[in-house]
C-alpha cells in the first residue's frame, strides 16, 4: 500500500514524515479522526493501542494508551498521550497538539502536530510535521515511533480496503 515513508528531521527542534498510501484522503481522514479506527493502529509495533478517544472538532480533546507487548519494557503498563484539535479541515488537514501525560522528557511542553492529505491519482501523500523538541533524543524517538505506528496505520488501511471490497 506504501510508495514509501520519508523520515526527514529538519532541524534539532521539529520532524517531518511524508509517506504516501494506496488509498483516497477521504479514509486517511477518517481514521485518524474516529477513536474506532484508532484504536487499530494507534502506536509503534510491539505496542498496542489500549484507549482511545477522540472529540473531533476544533477545540476537542484527545486521549489514548499505548502499551509495550515486551514484558521487560518500562511501557509495559501504558504510556498515556493526550492533545487538544486546533485546526480541521476535511479530507486534507488536521492540526492538533500532543503530550505525554508523564510529561516524557519534556515536562510541561506540547508539541504541534500538523497532518496534511494531499491525493494525487487515487493515492494519498500524506504529511507528518511535529515541533518544537526541546531535545534531539526526544525527537528522534518520535521519528521512529511514528514511522512504525504509520506502518500500522498502513495495515489498517489495508483490512478496511479488503474489507469493502468483500
Amino acid at each position: 500500500m506504501s510508495a514509501g515513508s520519508s523520515p526527514r528531521p529538519r532541524s534539532d527542534e521539529e520532524l517531518r514524515i511524508v509517506r504516501t498510501f494506496d488509498a483516497p484522503a477521504s479514509l486517511l481522514f477518517r481514521i485518524w479522526s474516529e477513536a474506532e479506527h484508532l484504536i487499530h493502529w494507534l502506536g509503534p509495533t510491539g505496542f498496542i493501542c489500549t484507549h482511545a478517544e477522540a472529540d473531533f472538532r476544533v477545540g476537542g480533546a484527545f486521549r489514548g494508551c499505548i502499551v509495550s507487548q515486551d514484558p521487560a519494557s518500562r511501557w509495559r503498563l501504558g504510556r498515556w498521550m493526550t492533545g487538544r484539535y486546533r485546526e480541521i479541515a476535511r479530507d486534507a488537514r488536521i492540526v492538533f497538539t500532543f503530550a505525554w501525560e508523564d510529561g516524557g522528557d519534556q515536562p510541561g511542553v506540547d508539541t504541534l502536530v500538523t497532518l496534511t492529505f494531499e491525493e494525487k491519482d487515487g493515492r494519498t501523500v500524506q504529511t507528518f510535521h511535529q515541533a518544537r523538541f526541546l531535545h534531539v533524543e526526544e525527537r528522534d524517538s518520535h521519528v521512529d515511533g511514528w514511522t512504525r505506528c504509520f506502518d500500522r496505520e498502513q495495515a489498517h488501511l489495508e483490512r478496511l480496503q479488503r474489507s469493502e471490497r468483500a
